[in-house]
C-alpha cells in the first residue's frame, strides 16, 4: 500500500530543537530511500533540514516515534547512547489471542539473514524485549514492548515465539484481523471481498525517551506519539465488540 499525495514532514513534528527533531511517522513510508517507493523519510528531512540524518530505523509498514539528528555531533551522541542501551523505546502492539503477559522477559537469542530473523539458540545473537498486556479483548490482546537490545524483527520474533503474534503479520504467524470475526450476525455484500481491520503489522512504537546532546545534556528528551488512524479504528472496534 502506497501513501497518496506529498507528506508535509512539519505535519508530522512531535519535538523539535537545536539537537534533533521528533517524529510521528506514518506507516506505509520507508524510513530511509527506498526505489519502489519515491517518498522516504531520510528524503523529506533532508529537504526540511539539510543536514538532518534518521537516528535509527522503523520497518516500511511500522508506524511511531522517529528520532532524526540534525547535525553530525548530535547523530553520533544518539549512536553512543543507542549503543549502551540508554534509548528508552516503548512499542504497542495488537496480538492474536489473549495473553497475561506481565514484565515477561523474551531472552530468546535472534539469527538474522535475507530481512528475516529467528529464534536460533546456537547461531542467534543475544536479545531481549520485556513485553507486558495493556487490555484484553474478545479474542485479541494490547500489549506495550520494550526492546532492550535492537534485533531486526525483534518483537515480532520474540512474540511469534510466545505464541502471541501480532495481528495482519503472516511473515510471523499473525492472522488478519476482520470485523466479521468479532461482530455476530455481520454480513458482507455478496460480490465484496472483506478487508481487515488493519492492512499492516499492527505495531506502533508508542514513545521514545532518550539523552539530548551538548548543553542540554541534563535533560531527557521523552515524546509519545498519538496512534495514526488505522490503529485508532482498529482499537475501537476490538472496544466495540468485546
Amino acid at each position: 500500500m502506497k501513501i497518496k499525495g506529498r507528506i508535509d514532514f512539519k505535519d508530522l513534528i512531535l519535538f523539535e530543537n537545536d539537537n534533533y527533531i521528533v517524529i510521528n511517522k506514518p506507516p506505509y513510508i520507508s524510513t530511509l530511500e527506498d526505489r519502489n517507493d519515491p517518498q522516504n523519510i531520510l528524503g523529506l528531512a533532508k529537504d526540511y533540514f539539510e543536514e538532518a540524518q534518521v537516528c535509527h530505523r522503523l520497518d516500511k509498514e511500522t508506524s511511531g516515534a522517529l528520532v532524526i539528528a540534525k547535525h553530525p555531533d548530535a547523530y553520533r551522541h544518539f549512536a553512543m547512547n543507542l549503543e549502551k542501551r540508554r534509548v528508552k523505546k516503548i512499542y504497542h502492539a495488537v496480538l492474536n489471542g489473549i495473553h497475561d503477559f506481565q514484565d515477561l522477559e523474551a531472552d530468546q537469542p535472534i539469527y538474522s539473514s535475507n530481512s528475516k530473523s529467528r529464534v536460533d539458540f546456537r547461531e542467534g545473537k543475544p536479545s531481549l524485549t520485556l513485553i507486558s498486556a495493556i487490555e484484553h479483548f474478545k479474542s485479541n490482546t494490547l500489549i506495550k514492548c520494550f526492546p532492550v537490545t535492537g534485533r531486526l524483527h525483534q518483537i515480532r520474533v520474540h512474540l511469534a515465539f510466545h505464541g502471541a503474534p501480532i495481528a495482519c503479520d503472516p511473515t510471523y504467524g499473525g492472522e488478519w484481523l476482520y470485523l466479521s470475526s468479532l461482530k455476530r450476525k455481520y454480513n458482507i455484500g455478496k460480490f465484496e471481498d472483506e478487508q481487515p481491520l488493519i492492512k499492516r503489522v499492527a505495531l506502533h512504537a508508542y514513545s521514545i525517551a532518550f539523552q539530548d546532546f551538548g548543553a542540554n545534556e541534563d535533560e531527557i528528551i521523552e515524546m509519545e506519539a498519538p496512534y495514526p488512524k488505522d490503529f485508532e479504528v482498529l482499537l475501537k472496534q476490538l472496544r466495540k465488540n468485546s
